[in-house]
């Protein structure tokens, strides 16, 4: 599966910029994502229940087994962005490159089909999955801005600036890697990239390797802080989701349908590698 994964990765067209939808010229032809990395947890792994605490993610957080009845395993892969997308958000230290842009729109519809994708070959090998993200009871809500998401549902009762399947949090439960102070999660290929996950009754062998706390591959150099064109992260408190979310609807409101910004995941030593080195012998 994975190795089908990394080739689907590899040559399916939406993995690439297309002329018709480039925002700019340097961007056309442009690949989005390098191969994906994957993890694997128990779907009835203790950590999954701790997401629930107030601290974490919430009460409102679904369980594995409370998105399919059955659940055995959960299949976490970070999808890390190509240098040429990176290296083009490096340049402009306010605005997002046209490439970003792309990676954080057309990209996650290339989430979305390596997600259906893998849910075919589970389905051809007799094993049956759910895709939280993109099931009709997923919620997730942002901030209170002016510019709300025309796909997101308004009328729930999550707090702001969260969902009931966080991706992050899952890929820290399945081993993936661990949150850095700007709330990005660090992997060995970087925190510039995307997630995605399935839920399955296949039964598969949990990631042997985990994390050590929440800040396991964050160094706190402050490289992120330097690098928010929104002053929106600080020693003291982490990342505000409010000064956050408010420089993203200015972007929104100039780049709609596309958004995003990820100056905090670009110029950092976390970009495309783990900083700390671990005791494993990891880097």
């Amino acid at each position: 599966m994975i190795d089908q994964a990394i080739e689907y990765t590899r040559r399916n067209r939406d993995n690439v910029i297309s002329e018709t939808d480039a925002l700019s010229v340097s961007s056309r032809g442009v690949k989005i994502f390098d191969d994906p990395l994957f993890a694997f947890a128990d779907a009835d792994d203790p950590l999954f229940f701790t997401l629930k605490e107030p601290s974490i993610i919430g009460g409102h957080c679904k369980l594995p087994k409370e998105w399919m009845a059955g659940a055995e395993s959960v299949i976490s892969f970070f999808l890390p962005f190509s240098e040429i997308i990176r290296s083009d958000n490096r340049r402009d230290n306010i605005w997002p490159s046209a490439g970003w842009l792309h990676g954080r729109f057309e990209g996650q519809a290339f989430i979305n089909g390596l997600c259906v994708f893998m849910q075919g070959l589970l389905s051809s090998a007799g094993f049956d999955s759910r895709i939280p993200s993109m099931e009709s009871c997923f919620q997730s809500k942002s901030g209170p801005g002016d510019l709300q998401d025309e796909n997101r549902s308004l009328e729930n009762n999550l707090p702001f600036f969260t969902s009931n399947w966080s991706e992050r949090h899952v890929a820290m439960v399945c081993g993936l890697g661990s949150f850095g102070l700007s709330k990005n999660l660090i992997t060995i290929k970087g925190a510039a990239g995307r997630f995605g996950s399935l839920v399955t009754d296949l039964k598969i062998e949990p990631n042997p390797d985990r994390f050590e706390s929440f800040l396991s591959y964050c160094r706190s150099c402050g490289a992120c802080i330097e690098r928010c064109p929104a002053n929106a992260i600080s020693f003291e408190h982490g990342k505000d989701h409010f000064v956050c979310s408010k420089f993203l609807d200015r972007i929104k409101d100039h780049f709609r349908p596309r958004h995003g910004c990820g100056k905090c995941q670009v110029g950092v030593p976390c970009e495309s590698s783990m900083p700390l080195i671990r005791k494993d012998g990891l880097s």
